[in-house]
């Protein structure tokens, strides 16, 4: 089966959950047999500079990028906001660049099914109907407008507030207008399945959870031999990671550690803010971005991800419960990952819940042992990339493509 993969960034380095998402699934698809090309944008933001293919994502067929500038910009956002009623989440991803490449490589070759990944990609529908016979599957990593609505409702500057809500809206009327446009629908967790099937979509639908690679995590236990540590590890230009990693040092560190001065919290991630850099805050280490984001996790017993916005499935936990670490986050940030709190993970929605649940850690290291043993089982279990490989390929061969 030949597959064409549609991304609106380039998704090396596998350091945030988008990226690990399409790069272990096209992985995965080419190891079960099937032939994955990549069209990508590369954008300033996350720009691959490189003449050739990292080989990481040399499993790939072909691989094709165009440069595109998608930067938020004053007087673009301004313009859209007073003339337009689109929304301006999507016309930034808009190249005429992009469509003549994508134009060409159809032209070059026939492909069975073309995989979208992310609604940002559907503005080219109508060039992939002119240009091409095969089923078009869109893969939407998140409910785009529930993300901005609950941004929106977490800002308390009023006139912000109002904005996002503009963008916001308009998000969703983009969103419910392509639901249906699509060969076949792959929502990322069964929680956003029922989602857009309230929403109004009606056609074939496969949820596809977000596969890991496996055999690349290694739990590190021995962390449990030492003293407690924490890990936070987030794209800190995502908005929803800034704002919950700021709330838990403000409402949870400084009760946590002055009651525990033996505890310290490790953060890093891509693009943190240079003045998080030169912040003194006792017991917390600011890393920036590093190199091996497993190898951190490992390092550590204990993971948080204080997520109040956002939305589909945060990567990071999946990836923390691979590595056997006690991952503890809230009921939104847990969305899509069918996990218990107290069996496999730890759930709190306020910061007495978040200082109750991690003191309880540090006073019962046994069961914190058990708990990241179930976490590592329920990973193996639930989120084998192979394994959902297979089932897209038997799905699609069955229902959309039809080989015969």
């Amino acid at each position: 089966m030949k597959i064409l993969q549609l991304c609106k960034k380039f998704p090396w380095p596998a350091r945030d959950g988008e990226s690990v998402a399409i790069t272990h699934l096209s992985r995965a698809l080419v190891a079960e047999g099937a032939r994955v090309s990549l069209l990508s944008m590369n954008t300033r933001k996350h720009w691959f500079g490189g003449n050739r293919p990292p080989r990481a994502l040399r499993h790939y067929h072909r691989i094709d990028t165009v440069p595109l500038d998608n930067r938020v910009k004053l007087w673009p956002a301004f313009k859209n906001l007073l003339f337009s009623t689109d929304s301006y989440h999507i016309q930034r991803f808009v190249s005429e660049a992009f469509i003549e490449r994508l134009e060409a490589l159809l032209k070059e070759e026939d492909f069975d099914v073309i995989l979208l990944e992310t609604l940002y990609l559907m503005p080219y529908l109508p060039v992939l109907r002119r240009n091409s016979s095969a089923k078009i599957l869109l893969r939407p990593h998140n409910i785009e407008h529930e993300i901005w609505e609950r941004i929106a409702l977490n800002t308390k500057n009023s006139l912000k507030r109002a904005y996002l809500n503009v963008l916001a809206r308009r998000l969703k009327c983009y969103e419910l207008e392509q639901l249906d446009k699509a060969d076949m629908l792959l929502p990322i967790s069964g929680r956003d399945m029922l989602r857009f099937r309230q929403l109004g979509y009606t056609g074939p639908l496969m949820t596809l959870p977000i596969g890991l690679d496996l055999e690349a995590y290694e739990p590190d236990y021995s962390t449990f031999e030492r003293p407690a540590s924490i890990s936070f590890i987030g794209s800190l230009d995502w908005l929803p990671n800034r704002e919950g990693l700021a709330w838990f040092l403000r409402e949870v560190w400084p009760v946590l550690h002055r009651r525990n001065p033996k505890f310290h919290l490790h953060v890093a991630g891509r693009h943190m803010p240079s003045s998080w850099k030169k912040r003194h805050i006792a017991g917390v280490h600011f890393h920036g971005e590093v190199e091996d984001a497993r190898a951190f996790i490992n390092a550590h017993s204990l993971m948080v991800v204080p997520l109040f916005s956002g939305s589909g499935m945060r990567v990071k936990i999946l990836e923390g419960m691979a590595l056997g670490k006690v991952v503890l986050t809230t009921a939104l940030g847990l969305e899509g990952i069918p996990a218990q709190s107290g069996q496999e993970v730890f759930v709190a929605d306020t910061a007495k819940a978040f200082i109750q649940a991690l003191e309880f850690c540090l006073n019962h290291p046994r069961q914190m042992l058990e708990i990241a043993h179930k976490a590592r089982t329920f990973a193996l279990q639930q989120f084998d990339n192979r394994a959902m490989a297979r089932a897209l390929l038997a799905k699609v061969s069955k229902q959309v493509v039809q080989i015969v």
